[in-house]
């Protein structure tokens, strides 16, 4: 048991180690402690530690950081909301390997570019008991998901909704009101912007001193509020009719209509005729000139067509070739020229602004007759939203059909309107319209879709074009939508997947096939083996050949796919060091190599390759194998012995021996593994064995007729067995005696010829050696030494 002091210490060192490493949840006070700002703006935060023991302090955005603080308890740092997904956090660093953070909650919104609001089918009147559908497009907000969308009758609310859309950038969403009108609703507010009754005349003609009842001719809900000016002058009448008298000028008189919905506007020009007898009390339209009339004053329109983009300036000239005209003159709500001398009058408006203008020129004969001619004025306006947005939420699943919708706003005229729908650049729809109505009006295209897989991703968008014919502006004018992303759900598959794959042991996994898994939303691809799950990050080995299959799944379906995977290997040995081979066999033992593909094998043998067809008795000896294969080499030195069958040094032979002579027969034999020597033969007691195993050998002492008869020699090892024979036959004693006297005869011989040659050789030595003559008359004490001859001989 530990000393109380030295558990004290311990208790200590724990504690203090759980102090490193933890975050208390209130060391972190964050200023704001949530952003809520519109994109685009700059806010500063700041963070403070309510505990000073820390190392430093900052702030992080993914790759941004601030400035480290290592000596105050704070940090403040300025956030460009330029990002939708910025997610800033404070870190404290506690020491060199721990710190805290805090995250720093975010909401970056965007109020809506437009909220448009307009019946998706055009009515001007409203019927009990019949259904009506209400839109509201809400474009280009952020976050959506925090948007609410409430629909009010008067002041009422009767819907609210919204919407699950997780998107942080801006979106577009649009809301759908269904209204079933009954008669209830009569106190309801139904509104609507004022609207021009056509039936109205915008021209007079009155003599010099009569008097014109005018009418402004709107309708609207709520009522509309009235205002008249005389050539711009404002006027006191606050009611849609105005009565002027004694008129004596002409004049344009504009009345303008408004309510909280909008406003429009009505021009009525009132042209006084001198010298007119019976001019009428009451203002009449226009005479009609008779077809004589038409003949004689034809006025002539240059252009005869006028196409005009809302708020430009137009101008129309009238010209006739007659001679007896008394006036001529434009009649226009705005570009009235009033009673003018011929031959030519222009109508020229600076802004054209009016949707229902249809300027006349006419033409007042001497005889009082009149002709007239209107030329063709197309007034136009390009929209000012073009947006594709689905209809249904979620994405769309293949195979199941979709709708698409491209919205237009505030466009004029419509009956010249083309929508093209486009996917990536391949026109998929057109669409024309057939309403006839001239002044701007929403109107959208539905394109149904039913996607396939290709279509993940794909760039849809709605392009619109006004034909305005060959008086139109070139180019026509066009406006195309931003692109609407497709995003398809699909079923799951392989794709690129081949039915035999080849890979490398320990370097081949099976997340290196070439095969892709595709699907949205994207699958999860599950390997089997063997009917088991597989790791397919892991290598696989030579013992993991087979048939593998593939799970392919998302939340729409699954799909299988199976592969052969053959895994190849360098060459390898499992052999023994020894082995044993018969002689004349073929080269080959049985030790073979392992490997993918099936390696070569080479012999060598003191270092030299040989490659030999049999085995032959001298071959026994050390070889190393060599295998080689696509991936490596390996080695393996082993001992090869050569096996044979025994061999006998003699063959079969024969013997003859008297009675009581001795005899020894011998029997070897060569061979591997060393054979075993035995001989079969009938045992007498004068016959004995003497002991061996190659070597054998049967001693008869005192041969007798019982010894006589065939002696086998068999010699066996594991590779053979072979034997010989010696046959022992016995001979009469006479024969013996003859062949002991050719044996003495021999001997005798043999001492003969050795005697003659001892004879012969000792004479020859006495004919050599060194001899002294004296002479007789020789001095007493000389010698006379003999001399050599030429031959060698001393004499």
């Amino acid at each position: 048991m530990l000393p109380l002091r030295m558990s004290h210490i311990l208790m200590l060192m724990f504690s203090l180690c759980d102090a490193d490493v933890t975050c208390p949840a209130d060391q972190f006070i964050l200023n704001p402690p949530e952003v809520i700002a519109e994109y685009g703006q700059e806010v500063v935060v700041n963070c403070t530690s309510t505990d000073d023991d820390f190392d430093e302090i900052y702030w992080r955005d993914g790759t941004r950081q601030s400035e480290k603080n290592t000596d105050g308890s704070s940090i403040s740092w300025t956030l460009h909301l330029s990002d939708w997904n910025i997610k800033p956090k404070c870190i404290i660093k506690l020491n060199e390997s721990f710190e805290c953070s805090k995250d720093l909650g975010m909401t970056i919104f965007k109020n809506p570019d437009t909220v448009v609001l307009y019946p998706i089918k055009h009515v001007k009147t409203t019927v009990e008991g019949t259904q009506y559908e209400l839109q509201c497009d809400v474009i280009d907000v952020a976050p959506v998901q925090n948007l609410t969308l409430t629909w009010y009758r008067d002041n009422q609310a009767i819907k609210t909704e919204s919407f699950t859309n997780t998107s942080t950038t801006p979106v577009s969403e649009s809301s759908i009101l269904t209204v079933s009108v009954n008669r209830e609703d009569n106190k309801a507010q139904f509104r609507y912007a004022p609207e021009l009754n056509s039936n109205t005349s915008n021209v007079f003609y009155v003599g010099v001193g009569d008097s014109v009842a005018l009418s402004c001719g709107a309708e609207g809900n709520p009522a509309p509020q009235f205002h008249w000016t005389r050539d711009g002058v404002n006027m006191t009448e606050l009611t849609g009719n105005l009565n002027v008298t004694h008129v004596n000028t002409t004049a344009t008189y504009t009345c303008t209509a408004t309510n909280d919905l909008g406003r429009i506007t009505r021009h009525i020009s009132v042209h006084v005729i001198k010298d007119v007898m019976a001019a009428p009390a009451v203002a009449t339209p226009t005479p009609r000139p008779t077809p004589e009339a038409r003949k004689v004053c034809p006025p002539t329109l240059t252009p005869a067509e006028v196409v005009v983009r809302f708020g430009d300036p137009a101008s129309v000239n009238c010209s006739t070739s007659a001679t007896d005209v008394l006036g001529m003159g434009w009649e226009a709500p705005i570009g009235g020229t009033g009673f003018v001398d011929p031959p030519t009058v222009t109508w020229t408006v600076e802004r054209l602004q009016d949707w229902s203008i249809n300027p006349k020129c006419y033409i007042t004969l001497k005889n009082n007759h009149q002709c007239d001619a209107m030329p063709t004025i197309t007034l136009y306006k390009t929209p000012d939203i073009v947006s594709v947005s689905a209809l249904a939420r979620g994405p769309m699943v293949e195979g199941i059909e979709h709708l698409l919708q491209c919205d237009i706003i505030n466009v004029a005229p419509v009956q010249k309107l083309t929508v093209t729908w486009y996917r990536g650049h391949e026109n998929v729809s057109t669409q024309r319209f057939n309403d006839t109505l001239v002044t701007p009006g929403n109107v959208s295209s539905t394109l149904r879709v039913t996607p396939e897989r290709e279509h993940n991703g794909a760039l849809y968008r709605c392009k619109t074009e006004l034909h305005l014919g060959p008086k139109g502006p070139e180019p026509m004018p066009t406006k195309s939508s931003e692109p609407y992303t497709a995003v398809v759900h699909y079923k799951p598959m392989m794709q690129d997947c081949p039915t035999h794959y080849t890979g490398e042991e320990h370097k081949f996994r099976m997340d290196m096939l070439p095969c892709k898994a595709d699907g949205n939303p994207p699958p999860t691809v599950h390997w089997y083996y063997e009917g088991k799950l597989i790791n397919a990050s892991e290598p696989l080995t030579k013992g993991q050949s087979g048939k593998y299959t593939a799970e392919v799944f998302n939340s729409l379906s699954m799909s299988n796919n199976s592969i052969d995977i053959t895994i190849e290997y360098s060459p390898s040995f499992a052999c023994d060091d020894h082995y044993e081979v018969e002689e004349k066999g073929k080269v080959g033992v049985e030790c073979e190599p392992e490997g993918k593909p099936p390696p070569v094998i080479a012999w060598f043998k003191d270092g030299i390759e040989i490659s030999p067809r049999h085995w032959r008795q001298q071959d026994s000896g050390k070889y190393v194998l060599k295998a080689t294969n696509k991936h490596g080499t390996a080695n393996h030195t082993l001992h090869l012995e050569v096996l044979f069958a025994p061999e006998f040094k003699e063959g079969n032979n024969s013997k003859e021996v008297t009675p009581g002579e001795n005899v020894t027969m011998d029997c070897s034999a060569d061979g591997n593994p060393e054979p075993e020597v035995l001989w079969s033969y009938n045992g007498a007691v004068n016959v004995r064995e003497t002991a061996g195993r190659r070597q054998r050998s049967i001693i008869v002492t005192g041969a007798t007729s019982t010894n006589a008869g065939v002696y086998v020699c068999v010699a066996t090892n594991k590779v053979g067995r072979v034997s010989r024979s010696v046959t022992l036959t016995m001979t009469e004693l006479r024969g013996r005696g003859l062949l002991s006297v050719i044996w003495w005869l021999l001997i005798l011989i043999f001492i003969i010829i050795f005697l003659v040659l001892v004879v012969i050789l000792s004479r020859c030595w006495r004919k050599h050696g060194q001899y002294s003559f004296i002479p007789n008359n020789a001095m007493e004490g000389s010698d006379i030494p003999l001399t050599t001859k030429s031959d060698g001989t001393k004499i």
